[in-house]
């Protein structure tokens, strides 16, 4: 994980294997719940998979793809955290204080305990529920960990970065089961393939299951064993020779999961969702811990500029994909807007779940679209709101507002220029005007971002410096 330094500066830097289906889908929700494994990669770039032209070896993702529907533009949040609470509350980040970088091994804040949580109303509607893999939504008091959170079973990290042998952060092992430290060897992303087909495998039928599996891969650092490494020897530079293995090692442990669902007959009642949880890192800055100058970045986010931590669209459009024989259609593809956090209505939605106890939800229940042929009906996309950045789509146009002195306004006709080239704010002041009335509506209900608070706070403390006048604490000198 980065330093505090090295985050801070970032943001500053940035601111400125399924067959064909059984029946034709109908769009219409299913008479009985269906058991939902959600999988996330981690900092995984948007061209890092085969059916987007990759040289990358995801054969397994690739088959899930073609027997399902590809979500061409499928927002997350730029960083992990962010996306990882917007999923499981329905909700944008800045909504509770989420929406900057991401929760740091020495900070004691987790994700809001009144928000009721994807697991917690999926657990109420009579799903087991399981998390394997990264969790990093709090991990300092447990009050905040997935035990606690609506998840029966737990098994993997509970913060970020982590070395993929030894399980460590800062020599530190971060590695649980069911909230005790488990040291163990292994490679971590064979392991959390090892758990999800162990609980497959010993699932009662008759309860639906809600599998939320989270891979660190292929987040740095850069390690794959050497069994994988030798399947890219013709790849020369060392980091995307094992960036690109842990790729395919992650992709045989979704091969993995895959066979176990059939052999236990629960393939044709199972919607498999994967995402990336940002694009992938291009800024070195938000690459992860060690010296990063002499390490070139491997990830590949396509035709979409910059990548994790920024509001381009390399750091915000991710791949993603869903699969469910007979009630997906093969080979089709999603091209309207949708949003992580429309996941949350959507799946709560399929499994006949209540709305009763979530705050107000931002996503909306997609399924028609992925499932019918009906468009997507989100039309606006919210990339993030901060004290010093937001980033608002309405319809094709996108706007980047840099709001720290001297402030910088960017408007992009997505439709027109995906690589967010031509900036042509100046042609179209009242679209600029618009957007940024929408996002100062937003930015005056925004819970002002822990991480700030928090490192505000103990700077203060450090420096022994009276308490802060009410906004002091959002003061930054930028550079562009």
């Amino acid at each position: 994980m980065p330093s505090l330094t090295r985050i801070l500066a970032a943001f500053i830097l940035s601111a400125l294997l399924c067959g064909a289906a059984s029946a034709q889908p109908t769009g219409a929700a299913p008479s009985t719940p269906p058991n939902i494994v959600y999988i996330v990669s981690d900092d995984q770039g948007w061209k890092d998979v085969g059916f987007h032209g990759s040289d990358i070896q995801t054969p397994n993702i690739d088959a899930l793809a073609a027997g399902g529907v590809r979500l061409e533009q499928f927002y997350a949040q730029p960083m992990c955290t962010p996306t990882r609470a917007a999923l499981l509350t329905g909700r944008y980040p800045f909504r509770y204080g989420l929406q900057t970088a991401v929760i740091l091994s020495t900070h004691t804040y987790g994700l809001a305990l009144d928000e009721w949580l994807l697991p917690q109303a999926l657990q109420e509607a009579g799903y087991e529920t399981a998390i394997v893999g990264k969790w990093h939504l709090g991990h300092a008091d447990a009050k905040y960990w997935p035990r606690q959170r609506g998840f029966d079973h737990q098994y993997g990290p509970l913060i970020g970065e982590i070395d993929y042998f030894t399980h460590e952060q800062h020599g530190v092992v971060d590695w649980y089961r069911d909230n005790k430290v488990v040291r163990e060897p292994g490679y971590s992303t064979t392991l959390l393939g090892d758990d999800a087909v162990k609980l497959i495998d010993g699932h009662d039928t008759k309860t639906p299951l809600f599998l939320y599996l989270t891979f660190n891969a292929p987040h740095t650092p850069y390690q794959a064993p050497q069994a994988y490494l030798d399947r890219y020897k013709d790849i020369a530079d060392p980091s995307r020779r094992a960036y690109a293995a842990q790729i395919t090692a992650m992709d045989e442990q979704i091969g993995r999961v895959v066979a176990a669902l059939g052999e236990k007959k629960m393939r044709d009642k199972t919607l498999i969702v994967f995402q990336s949880d940002n694009g992938g890192t291009r800024n070195p800055m938000f690459a992860g811990e060690g010296d990063m100058s002499k390490i070139k970045i491997p990830n590949d986010n396509g035709p979409y500029r910059d990548g994790k931590g920024s509001l381009y669209e390399g750091g915000t459009r991710v791949v993603a994909i869903m699969n469910w024989p007979g009630k997906i259609k093969p080979g089709s593809t999603v091209e309207g807007m949708i949003h992580v956090v429309d996941m949350y209505p959507t799946l709560v939605g399929l499994a006949g779940g209540k709305f009763d106890k979530n705050k107000p939800l931002d996503g909306l229940d997609v399924w028609p679209a992925i499932a019918g042929d009906k468009p997507s009906p989100r039309t606006e996309v919210i990339y993030n709101i901060e004290p010093f950045r937001a980033g608002v789509r309405q319809g094709d146009w996108k706007l980047i507002w840099r709001t720290p002195l001297p402030s910088a306004v960017e408007l992009y006709n997505i439709a027109q220029d995906l690589s967010e080239k031509d900036n042509v704010a100046a042609a179209n002041p009242d679209k600029v005007a618009a957007l940024q009335k929408r996002a100062n509506e937003l930015a005056a209900t925004m819970v002002k971002p822990l991480l700030l608070q928090t490192e505000f706070q103990a700077l203060r403390g450090r420096l022994s410096m009276p308490p802060a006048l009410p906004g002091e604490e959002f003061m930054f000198d930028e550079e562009d």
